[in-house]
């Protein structure tokens, strides 16, 4: 059997680890993988990973020692041909020239999206790995790439808080989270954050300004707010000028993360969980199974239908809201 894999999308630290596990997954069970090149857009343009000797197979000796890296070594992309019928007619059509029978895709919604709108062109068997620091695909507690973009943040506001206390001032760093503020509160409870805003609760700036004024009050001479991209309120830019109208004690500056968060060393977190589903979803195929994605719940393997991982996004559990509540104003 030939089992393609691809990265998709945003890159996420751990994806590297994923694509190893599966080529030792496969390796492991007499079956070849080929490794394809920037995702869709690599795929419709037959950009596959070469060995030695020039031929389209991912080798266990190439792979052997990816899941130290960051970044994705087979390269990501979004692809706007991939997008229609024709160019997933035309993807269907080079898997078969290839004659590859499986395939894993690692990536988030829009990945998975892909997947099944290429199933209905492709009689292969295709499963998804959750490959996206964001954590909100629903069928798993993580995704790769989720625990060290939590940690890069922290690592980030605890040297931001530094320079805040010097100065007396208040920051707000947003983090990236479009639909999900995961990567914001998980970042806020680490940090010891006094406010957050996150696209789950209404962001309620003059209920934070009068949190703050009793912190000042209290003689805190410095604050950390932590902001979702994707909050209702906007970014850091449109906060900073509710708060600003509302009377915040302090004054404020913002720091941007943004794709900071992508890169970096994966964390053993991210590393293990990321070879848990590249081999489960290597497992997945030989059992026969399609159009899931093998994800982890109570640190258990689990395969949810690719349709169900992106029909919702996957909310933040109940129990860190409300420690969140507790934490912060």
């Amino acid at each position: 059997m030939r089992i393609g894999v691809f990265c998709s999308g945003g890159d996420a630290p751990g994806m590297n680890a994923c694509v190893m596990a599966v080529v030792r997954a496969a390796n492991h069970h007499g079956h070849q993988v080929v490794g394809i090149k920037r995702g869709y857009q690599g795929l419709l343009e037959e950009d596959f990973f070469l060995n030695t000797a020039g031929q389209p197979v991912l080798t266990l000796r190439r792979a052997s020692v990816w899941s130290q890296f960051g970044g994705a070594f087979l390269r990501s992309s979004r692809s706007d041909e991939f997008r229609t019928e024709q160019g997933q007619q035309k993807a269907a059509e080079i898997l078969r020239r290839h004659d590859i029978d499986g395939l894993i895709a690692i990536g988030g919604d829009g990945t998975f999206q892909g997947a099944v709108a290429l199933s209905k062109f492709w009689d292969g068997q295709i499963i998804g790995c959750p490959g996206t620091i964001d954590n909100d695909l629903v069928g798993t507690d993580y995704t790769i790439g989720f625990s060290t973009a939590v940690q890069t943040a922290v690592e980030a506001v605890d040297k931001i808080r530094d320079t805040a206390w010097s100065h007396d001032r208040m920051f707000l760093i947003e983090v990236m989270g479009r639909h999900s503020g995961y990567i914001a509160a998980y970042t806020a409870i680490a940090t010891g954050a006094d406010a957050i805003a996150i696209p789950e609760t209404e962001t309620d700036c003059k209920g934070i300004v009068r949190y703050l004024q009793h912190l000042k009050s209290q003689g805190k001479n410095s604050t950390i707010m932590i902001v979702a991209e994707g909050d209702e309120r906007g970014g850091v830019s449109e906060i900073i000028e509710h708060l600003e109208n509302e009377g915040c004690p302090y004054p404020m500056r913002t720091v941007v993360l943004g794709h900071l968060q992508r890169g970096g060393t994966p964390t053993p977190e991210d590393r293990r969980r990321a070879t848990q589903m590249g081999a489960a979803a290597v497992k997945a195929i030989l059992n026969g199974q399609t159009g899931m994605m093998a994800g982890t719940r109570d640190d258990q393997c689990v395969l949810t239908p690719l349709v169900d991982t992106f029909a919702s996004h996957r909310t933040i559990p109940p129990s860190v809201l409300e420690l969140l509540h507790e934490m912060t104003g």
